[in-house]
């Protein structure tokens, strides 16, 4: 199936390009939620018209992921959790805690967009992690899991 790409999207292309995709991709994921709609001819000319708009929002929300990276880069989070006395933890930090943590500090970030290499953090210690803002926006943070008294 042919679409219009509404955004940026990695591995993709970018605003404005007609791209071919499965159609699975595009019907169940692309055009639901708004990054991409059918490439006929209506909707390439209502794009056109549309497309200073489109790209205007684009660079607003590019201004305001950097502006949120720079204040997140570098940042300590510290994530207390029970703790044998070897380090290891009884179950483990994921990624929805360190989102959680991280929206303590007053930033508003999804589950989905934190980016933990080596999976859930199970032992005691300092793990640098990067969130994912937008497709080539990304912020380190330290996450410092202590053991609870």
């Amino acid at each position: 199936m042919q679409v219009i790409l509404l955004e940026k999207i990695n591995h993709l292309g970018e605003l404005g390009a007609v791209v071919k995709v499965k159609d699975g991709y595009a019907r169940n994921f692309l055009i639901p939620q708004g990054h991409a709609k059918r490439a006929t001819k209506a909707a390439i000319a209502e794009f056109e018209t549309r497309r200073a708009e489109l790209e205007k929002a684009q660079a607003e929300r590019i201004a305001a992921a950097e502006e949120v990276a720079g204040k997140l880069n570098g940042q300590i989070i510290e994530i207390s959790s029970k703790a044998g006395v070897d380090g290891r933890l009884f179950g483990s930090v994921t990624n929805a805690d360190i989102a959680e943590a991280i929206d303590k500090l007053g930033f508003q970030i999804k589950k989905s967009q934190v980016r933990t290499p080596l999976g859930a953090i199970k032992s005691v210690g300092e793990y640098t992690i990067t969130i994912g803002l937008l497709t080539d926006i990304t912020a380190d943070v330290v996450v410092k899991v202590v053991a609870e008294a």
